[in-house]
């Protein structure tokens, strides 16, 4: 695990695919938020990280934690005027209906681990925007930048698979392929506004190559 960034409110990371963000109900499994909070205590023995927003476990990059009660009640509550860009890069399967455009759907929640692409108007469904664009073409699958305009749980998991693009390695969502032994999803950049300094902290993490020795189509 790298840190990106440190102060005494916040500490940016850059997450290993595979690490939960916090451990499962009942589970006292290694996890990111116990690992960054002993990073704290090595200066702050009564100190501990908060969770402010999350990846799911197999989604590696950039990951922003709270370091006090203060932090993380600013963060939360403003977190979508605060991060004012979130980028992601997927390697998905097959190839979106054009080079660029808008994802604009409604997501709702069907299960603990399941979210699903609903009509308009569903009683508990979110509104989800995602931006792509294509940067490259392989024979089986399409890399893409991703920026969201919402912050939904498997937001972009849920609408590339409903236009039939699956990221892969998910076949949660319907991915037929595992290129990479791992979900291929990664949150390259996050630009955060500070919750108090009012600085803009751009947080960058280089996305590993899904599939290593490819040539472009």
């Amino acid at each position: 695990m790298t840190f990106l960034y440190e102060d005494k409110d916040i500490i940016a990371v850059d997450k290993p695919a595979g690490l939960p963000v916090i451990a499962p109900e009942g589970s006292r499994s290694r996890n990111l938020l116990d690992l960054v909070s002993r990073h704290i205590q090595r200066h702050n023995p009564k100190g501990r990280a908060a969770v402010v927003h999350r990846l799911d476990r197999d989604t590696s990059g950039v990951l922003v934690f709270a370091t006090n009660a203060r932090a993380k009640t600013a963060l939360m509550g403003n977190w979508q005027e605060l991060a004012t860009r979130r980028c992601y890069v997927a390697l998905v399967e097959g190839s979106p209906p054009a080079e660029d455009g808008l994802l604009d759907s409604w997501l709702l929640e069907l299960g603990p681990s399941r979210v699903g692409q609903v009509a308009a108007g569903t009683p508990g469904a979110l509104r989800a925007l995602t931006h792509y664009r294509v940067l490259e073409r392989y024979e089986r699958h399409c890399l893409l930048e991703l920026e969201l305009d919402t912050g939904r749980r498997h937001q972009i998991r849920v609408q590339l698979a409903a236009i039939g693009c699956p990221v892969a390695g998910d076949a949660t969502y319907g991915a037929r392929t595992d290129p990479a032994g791992r979900l291929c999803l990664h949150a390259s950049r996050l630009e955060l506004e500070h919750p108090f300094s009012g600085q803009r902290l751009v947080l960058e993490s280089q996305p590993p190559k899904f599939l290593p020795g490819r040539r472009q189509r």
